[in-house]
């Protein structure tokens, strides 16, 4: 079987998402400088008209008072402008539908061989357990979530590329109150230096990577009331995990 037509797919899917990263990244940084520009410089201009009136020998303290309050005002405004970028990129409420997990990633799958096979890895995705709870979600976010997930669980298993070739596992398990997914990888872990940070905005050890993945993961998860998190495994490679709660009976 000829995979070219597979992997240039591959190829323009990856250069598409790098380009939409990007974007949204330049137009946020783009609003903020906006915001905070124009009621920065004027703060410095307030401070500076402050400081002249009370370093004399006959402080002018009325006119510094009126002063202190412009700067307080113009701080309120920068607030107010980072407030509505954040809304901008805000997931808002959730759509939610009743799902079965399974469905919603069998349904992701060729996405994800496309990762697959642009890392020249195995994607396993393991067949759930019988008798799984529904859960109640936003079916598109949390597909970004998995997405990601299995994104980054490539990357870390092409660190051992020369070892062994990238391998990642999906597996879903439950009980009557939530459902877990789970994403394995076959990398070298996580270092203990950047455990704590992981899931924080921007943060990221990938030299063009954006640091919002897992943060944005970590957001959607919440929004359904849901937990996110990762544990090393007891050979090599990690864990990543996020359990939804069940859909009422």
């Amino acid at each position: 079987m000829d995979n070219k037509p597979a992997a240039a797919s591959g190829a323009i899917l990856n250069q598409l998402m790098e380009i939409a990263r990007i974007s949204a990244l330049a137009e946020m940084a783009s609003g903020i400088a906006h915001e905070l520009n124009q009621p920065l410089g004027a703060i410095a201009t307030f401070a500076q008209a402050g400081e002249r009136m009370l370093n004399r020998p006959d402080p002018l303290l009325a006119p510094a008072l009126d002063v202190f309050r412009q700067i307080s005002q113009e701080a309120l405004g920068a607030g107010e402008g980072i407030r509505r970028i954040r809304s901008l990129f805000e997931y808002g409420a959730t759509t939610r539908e009743t799902c079965r997990m399974p469905e919603v990633i069998e349904e992701l799958r060729p996405v994800l061989e496309m990762l697959a096979l642009r890392a020249h890895g195995a994607l396993q995705i393991v067949e759930a357990p019988p008798g799984l709870p529904d859960v109640p979600i936003d079916r598109l976010k949390v597909q970004h979530v998995l997405f990601a997930l299995v994104q980054n669980a490539f990357d870390a298993s092409a660190e051992r590329a020369a070892e062994v070739a990238p391998r990642v596992r999906i597996e879903v398990t439950g009980d009557r109150y939530a459902v877990e997914t789970s994403v394995f990888d076959s990398g070298t872990g996580v270092a203990a230096e950047i455990r704590e940070q992981l899931f924080r905005p921007f943060f990221t050890t990938k030299a063009r990577g954006t640091g919002l993945g897992l943060a944005s993961s970590r957001a959607i998860i919440e929004a359904h009331e849901g937990t996110i998190g990762f544990e090393l495994q007891p050979q090599d490679g990690s864990r990543f995990w996020f359990r939804l709660p069940a859909a009422a009976s």
